[in-house]
């Protein structure tokens, strides 16, 4: 039977190692289930009932991508736009959760649409190079600047806007340790650094009477208090658009990005370098994103951390029938989710950050046009506290620039198009 869904022999492949890769894939990525609650909660969001539909978003998504597209790559909620849910869209533009929700919802359908009529190659092909990486390196800076504030180490400053904590805290210093720890562990390629470093760091502050230890399993908290409550008709305000474009956006980026990135590595691609069953790939994302707002939580995207997993040998969707498996029964673990405080999942974000900003070198800096606006969307992001104001900003700036410097050429349709829709936005809506 699994040779007949997965075609194994065909892929080179046998049962032993992709559940070998499976399990590798799965500890890579295993700290997003303790740490997008902790970020989800801050909206008001039910802890137990994100972390029970983050496990179940998860588990979904990569089930769909594994039997549906056969491909080993794991899906779960996004990082960095969790944190623009969170402390963004309902944090700072007073948006309920279950609008946000409902936006989430929206930009899964649209991606939907864009990969059943293929529209998808044409708008990934269309954005420049240099506003990709200006957006993740972005989004790096967003979580990085969270990460700081969850530990104490920013905070705010009437004088200067943001200011220097007290790093003497036992807060300040476990985040500071966990980050060291899984900066370490990551360079000598220790599987599920992350996460040994989450660990490592609540059962510090276990020794030291900061938090208290409340078991390991317990049935799976209720998922009533997020599921099904998206408010979609909230989410089609107009001044909602910018915010469904930066979920879209940012998911289809992320989504391409990882899916060649990781077809790469496997050797995955075909003879003229492109990815066989693109179209159902893609389609398993943006029906993930839709399940999880059902179910409670962010945008769920495909993993990058897929990779660990394809480097250990997985070649098929059976290593991602064995992620899903784990995500499943990671609903059992949700005490030892609750206890975890938020400086032990802050070296995580920060360590994210490290990663999603490492696209900075691959931009023409000498080239201004092209750098101007990449590090225009890269500062907004973490200055304005909003990925949809850096996108807006850094397609405005890159037409605008191209255009006064006569290098028309570099525009296109797509580019002129969401420049101005930016630009109406922000003449006629406020946020």
């Amino acid at each position: 039977m699994l040779e007949r869904l997965f075609q194994l022999k065909a892929h080179g492949t046998d049962v032993r190692r992709e559940v070998i890769a499976g399990i590798t894939t799965f500890l890579t990525m295993a700290y997003i289930i303790v740490v997008n609650p902790s970020i989800l909660s801050g909206s008001g969001m039910d802890f137990g009932a994100v972390f029970v539909a983050t496990c179940l978003a998860a588990a979904i998504g990569t089930l769909i991508m594994g039997l549906w597209a056969n491909y080993p790559i794991a899906l779960a909620p996004g990082m960095g736009l969790n944190a623009f849910f969170s402390f963004t869209v309902v944090g700072s533009m007073g948006y309920s959760w279950q609008v946000a929700l409902g936006a989430v919802f929206l930009s899964g359908f649209i991606f939907f649409l864009l990969s059943v009529f293929r529209i998808r190659e044409w708008i990934i092909n269309s954005i420049p190079l240099s506003l990709r990486f200006g957006i993740s390196a972005g989004i790096g800076f967003f979580l990085a600047l969270i990460a700081l504030k969850n530990a104490g180490i920013v905070v705010d400053n009437p004088a200067t806007l943001v200011g220097l904590g007290d790093v003497q805290t036992p807060e300040t210093l476990l985040f500071a340790g966990g980050f060291l720890l899984i900066c370490a562990l990551s360079y000598r390629q220790i599987t599920g650094a992350v996460m040994i470093g989450i660990i490592a760091v609540t059962v510090v502050a276990m020794m030291l009477g900061l938090v208290e230890f409340d078991g390991f399993v317990s049935a799976p908290p209720s998922l009533a208090p997020t599921f099904m409550q998206l408010d979609i008709a909230g989410a089609l305000n107009v001044g909602l658009v910018s915010i469904v474009f930066a979920f879209l956006f940012v998911d289809l980026f992320d989504t391409s990005g990882t899916l060649i990135g990781a077809a790469q590595r496997g050797g995955l691609l075909d003879k003229d370098g492109k990815l066989p069953r693109l179209g159902r790939a893609l389609m398993s994302d943006s029906v993930a994103t839709m399940s999880g707002a059902a179910l409670g939580t962010s945008t769920t995207t495909s993993y990058i951390e897929s990779t660990a997993g394809i480097s250990a040998g997985g070649r098929t969707g059976l290593t991602a029938v064995v992620v899903a498996i784990l995500f499943l029964a990671c609903l059992l673990l949700s005490p030892i989710a609750s206890i975890i405080p938020a400086y032990a999942t802050a070296p995580a974000l920060l360590y994210v950050a490290v990663l999603m900003t490492s696209g900075l070198k691959l931009i023409e800096w000498d080239d201004v046009t092209d750098a101007a606006p990449a590090v225009v969307t890269a500062l907004v992001m973490p200055l304005t506290f909003s990925i949809a104001n850096g996108i807006a900003m850094g397609f405005i700036t890159y037409a605008l620039i191209k255009a006064l410097s006569g290098r028309w050429s570099h525009l296109n349709a797509s580019v002129v198009i969401i420049a101005i829709i930016f630009i109406l936005k922000f003449i006629f809506l406020s946020e």
